[in-house]
C-alpha cells in the first residue's frame, strides 16, 4: 500500500491506470470500510482509500471537532486488509486548493430526511466529492447504503459530469444489528444496547407495515413508544421510495429510514 500525502504524488501513482476503485472515508476504518475495499478489489484493478475529514459537510462545529480520528490505527488495518493500493491523506489545502465558493444548492425537494435538520451539511458533502471526484478520477466510487441518502444524492449529482459509476454496498451490522459506524464509538454499554433494541424493533416494525392507509399514523405511534421507552430524541421515522426518496405507502421497494439521537450522538439508519 502506497501512501499519498499530497496531489503530486496523487497524480503521478494513479497516471498509470484507467481501472480505480475509489473508496471514500473520513478515517475511523471499520468492517463497513473493509466491505467496501474488498468489493473494489474484486472489482477493479486497482484501490484507492482517501482518508479526508472534511470540515464543510459539518453543520455543528462541536461534531467536527469531536469526530474520532486515529490515522496510525487506519494506516496499519488497511496494510493489513492487503486489499488497498493507495491511501491518499490529504490537507485541506490539497482539496480546497482555490478559495472559490461553492455554489450548489440542495432543491427544496431534496430537503428532507438528514437535509432537513442539518444545514449544509450536503451541500459540503457533494462538494468534497466532486473535487475527490476530479483528483482521483476513478471508475467506480464504492459507497454504503447505512447512508442512503448520501448515496442518492451524490450518485444523481455526480452521474451527468463525470464517467465514474456509483456502486452502492450492503450495509455491514455488528452482532446487536447496528450497523457499523465511527459514531458507535461514543456510546457506553447503555446506548448501545439502546441502539440495538431499535434496530432490532425496525426490522420487525418493517415487516408488520402491511396495511397501506395507516403507516404513517403507525411511525407517528412508533416514534412517541420509543422516545418514551428508550429515552431517545427520534428526529425522523419515514417510509420512503428507494428509487426518489419519496414518501411511500408501500413497503415493497422502500426503506424504512431514521435518524436518532442517544445522549448526544446523532445516529442514522436505514432498513
Amino acid at each position: 500500500m502506497k501512501i499519498l500525502l499530497n496531489n503530486n504524488s496523487l497524480f503521478k501513482s494513479l497516471r498509470p491506470f484507467n481501472d480505480i476503485g475509489f473508496v471514500p472515508t473520513m478515517g475511523s476504518i471499520h468492517e463497513g470500510h473493509l466491505s467496501l475495499i474488498d468489493r473494489s478489489n474484486r472489482t477493479c484493478k486497482k484501490t484507492i482509500v482517501s482518508i479526508f475529514v472534511n470540515p464543510k459537510q459539518f453543520n455543528n462545529k462541536k461534531d467536527f471537532k469531536n469526530y474520532p480520528t486515529n490515522i496510525n490505527k487506519d494506516i496499519k488495518i488497511l496494510k493489513k486488509s492487503k486489499k488497498v493500493d493507495f491511501l491518499y491523506i490529504p490537507k485541506f489545502k490539497d482539496i480546497y486548493n482555490n478559495n472559490k465558493k461553492s455554489n450548489i444548492k440542495i432543491t427544496k425537494k431534496d430537503k428532507i430526511l438528514c437535509a432537513k435538520y442539518r444545514k449544509g451539511h450536503f451541500e459540503g458533502v457533494l462538494d468534497v466529492m466532486e473535487r475527490l471526484t476530479n483528483l482521483v478520477n476513478p471508475k467506480k466510487i464504492f459507497m454504503g447504503k447505512k447512508d442512503y441518502q448520501q448515496y442518492f444524492l451524490i450518485k444523481n449529482y455526480l452521474k451527468n459530469k463525470y464517467k465514474t459509476s456509483i456502486v452502492p454496498c450492503k450495509t455491514i451490522r455488528d452482532i446487536n444489528k447496528i450497523s457499523l459506524s465511527s459514531r458507535n464509538n461514543h456510546l457506553d454499554l447503555n446506548g448501545i444496547k439502546k441502539a440495538s433494541f431499535l434496530s432490532k424493533s425496525l426490522f420487525r416494525l418493517k415487516k408488520n407495515l402491511v396495511n397501506k392507509k395507516k403507516i404513517k399514523q403507525k411511525l407517528r405511534i412508533q416514534i412517541k413508544y420509543f422516545e418514551k421507552l428508550l429515552k431517545i430524541k427520534i428526529e425522523y421515522l419515514e417510509l420512503r421510495s428507494i428509487k426518489n426518496l419519496k414518501i411511500s405507502n408501500t413497503v415493497r421497494g422502500s426503506r424504512l429510514f431514521v435518524a436518532y439521537y442517544i445522549d448526544n450522538v446523532r445516529l442514522i439508519d436505514n432498513f
